[in-house]
């Protein structure tokens, strides 16, 4: 990268955290070239698609990404330790389970309002994230979740509503509750 160029944020740009891996970052690049690829006429902007393109080409490539980390490092006025490839990351159980619980209240907070308001189904994105209690980044994890489940959509008005499939969802969950429900006094009685 040119020092003598105005510093461009290309984490910002794809929308990625700097110590993410070669996958995310492929992950991204894919979901922005298709957004602003020209021939997608709701959503196509060629100069968001030729910075996308700018900032995959220098990420992508190891040997640029080290050079273009210290610049960032440096203009950011922070330090990371970029993400090794094979390391892996380990998840405690209470944070999966968390994850979940937070799945199931938005699940069910969006089937409520379905069921309330079928004419304006959508919830605002900051009124679910107040219901959490969450941070933007753990809030933008549960979001991305249910949409590529596609228990949830974002409607015209960008608010988020359940989707067909999520109300499957809730349905089948609720099912298996009740069931659960049942089965603990029979179980009980039957260790009498």
């Amino acid at each position: 990268m040119d020092t003598a160029q105005e510093f461009v944020d290309y984490y910002e740009r794809l929308q990625v955290d700097p110590t993410c891996d070669a996958k995310i970052l492929e992950k991204a690049y894919r979901h922005f070239a298709q957004m602003y690829h020209p021939d997608h006429p709701e959503t196509a902007n060629v100069e968001r698609f030729q910075e996308t393109i700018e900032a995959y080409a220098v990420l992508r490539d190891a040997t640029k990404r080290a050079e273009y980390d210290k610049q960032y490092a440096l203009h950011m006025g922070v330090s990371f330790r970029p993400y090794p490839a094979n390391e892996e990351i380990w998840i405690d159980e209470k944070s999966a389970i968390d994850d979940a619980e937070a799945h199931e209240k938005i699940l069910f907070h969006l089937y409520k309002r379905r069921r309330q308001r079928s004419d304006d189904p959508g919830v605002g994105p900051y009124s679910l994230q107040e219901m959490l209690g969450c941070s933007d980044e753990n809030f933008q994890f549960h979001i991305w979740y249910l949409r590529e489940k596609g228990f949830v959509e974002m409607t015209e008005r960008g608010t988020y509503a359940i989707t067909i499939e999520g109300v499957d969802h809730v349905i089948s969950m609720s099912r298996t509750i009740q069931a659960e429900k049942l089965l603990i006094p029979k179980a009980a009685a039957e260790s009498e």
